[in-house]
């Protein structure tokens, strides 16, 4: 195999987290201010891909699909490594470390990973799809976590790499929850 040949599959991720202050209040500055140079170390970050930018804006923040008092961070990258290096071993984990002083505990899942094919820019609709279905579903080929993951073979050997498939997932764990009387869910989501 040529070990140059370019990739088939590239990891999106979606995370969302819900605001204690609105982001002009002073209880956000230190968030707001950390924004621009976070989201140049990540464009800047061996492994990084894409990542969703609002029209007219440098990010993110003002788009709010999952809620008025909800921002969004969505980004692709060329696998679990280089996101795990850039979340938790680069300049980024200052921000997850002050996290508490900005956003709200989740209850339910607020981070979803899956595998995509290469070139494929995904969507919010598929990123809101694709939580939707790790918050009922638990992890799977097709929504899981960094704790819970699958690789990209497990995924396409699942049939979890179209882009369609969150619906088709969320169809197939639904009919086999309603053939499975009393069956709990799926796993717990921490």
């Amino acid at each position: 195999m040529d070990d140059h040949a370019a990739p088939r599959f590239h990891l999106a991720q979606f995370n969302v987290a819900t605001l204690r202050a609105p982001l002009d209040d002073p209880a956000t500055a230190d968030f707001v201010a950390l924004l621009e140079p976070v989201n140049a170390l990540a464009d800047a970050a061996p492994g990084f891909v894409w990542r969703l930018v609002e029209e007219g804006a440098p990010d993110a923040t003002g788009m709010r699909p999952a809620g008025e008092d909800v921002i969004i961070n969505f980004s692709v990258w060329e696998s679990a490594e280089p996101l795990w290096d850039f979340v938790y071993r680069s300049a980024h984990l200052e921000t997850m470390r002050r996290r508490r002083e900005w956003f709200r505990r989740h209850v339910e899942a607020h981070l979803v990973l899956w595998w995509i094919p290469a070139g494929h820019v995904p969507t919010v609709e598929e990123a809101l799809e694709r939580l939707a279905l790790i918050r009922e579903h638990g992890p799977t080929p097709r929504a899981f976590t960094f704790n819970s993951s699958y690789t990209a073979e497990e995924a396409a050997k699942a049939g979890a790499v179209d882009p369609g498939a969150a619906k088709a997932g969320a169809a197939e764990a639904g009919a086999a929850r309603a053939g499975a009387v009393g069956a709990e869910a799926g796993p717990a989501v921490r």
